[in-house]
């Protein structure tokens, strides 16, 4: 994502995952830059954004979020406002329930309809591999799903007992912990079942799970080399998926 001076009333889209991508006002970097003009008014300067689009779209990993993140956080850069203000955070809040945690920008434990952050346990940066199938999963299509199940689970949560030290613990913590919109997902966008049962059958994966409201999916792994290593595998295995490793950052 960049921010355009020379632009006032444009948000241009490129990149591999551009196409199918409106840029009209329910994108979610046009209602954060329209949030952020109103600050831009009582300086007398408008901007616009260039964001290349490196996600697969409707994949519940956070990308349009976390885009709109980082819009509010280059417009208040901009202006001189404080990113981690109660304006900016009031802003991101109104754009979308997980907008506040990708303008944090780090670990948290998220509660309410997400909005309400707080610090998460200290836990060690966890390799992962992350494989969406190429089909997208819109999210309210995951929630009528859940809502349509014969007998939801109630939202219950657990809280580790303590800092998780090692990627281990992290990863037999979070298999206590479990994900309400998978099994409505898997039903409606079999793909999904197919990455997680091929995830869940590699001897680098620690736990394997669909990440948010899907389509993508995510392998957690002992290491650097055993992530680069199931990436090469399934990249191979299944060349029309979309494969990548990553770091979520922890503790170092």
């Amino acid at each position: 994502m960049r921010l355009d001076e020379a632009s006032d009333n444009e948000l241009i889209i490129e990149g591999p995952f551009a196409e199918g991508l409106e840029g009209g006002a329910d994108n979610l970097v046009n209602r954060a830059r329209s949030a952020a003009l109103t600050w831009a008014a009582v300086r007398g300067t408008a901007f616009g954004f260039h964001l290349t689009k490196n996600l697969p779209l409707a994949s519940g990993i956070g990308g349009g979020s976390a885009d709109a993140a980082a819009a509010l956080r280059l417009s208040a850069r901009h202006l001189g406002i404080d990113p981690t203000g109660p304006v900016v955070v009031n802003a991101a809040s109104s754009l979308g329930s997980d907008v506040p945690a990708c303008l944090a920008s780090g670990p948290a434990l998220a509660t309410g309809r997400g909005d309400r952050l707080a610090a998460a346990p200290s836990f060690p940066s966890l390799h992962a591999v992350l494989v969406n199938p190429n089909v997208a999963s819109p999210t309210a299509r995951a929630y009528r799903g859940y809502d349509s199940a014969p007998s939801p689970q109630g939202a219950d949560r657990r809280w580790p007992a303590a800092d998780l030290h090692s990627v281990r613990d992290t990863a037999l913590f979070l298999a206590e912990c479990r994900n309400d919109l998978e099994a409505p997902v898997i039903r409606s966008t079999p793909p999904v079942g197919d990455v997680l049962a091929l995830l869940r059958r590699q001897p680098e994966t620690l736990l394997a799970r669909m990440s948010g409201s899907g389509a993508t999916c995510f392998s957690l792994v002992e290491n650097a080399r055993d992530a680069r290593l199931l990436e090469e595998r399934i990249s191979s295995q299944v060349p029309g998926w979309w494969v990548r490793r990553t770091v979520l950052a922890g503790e170092p």
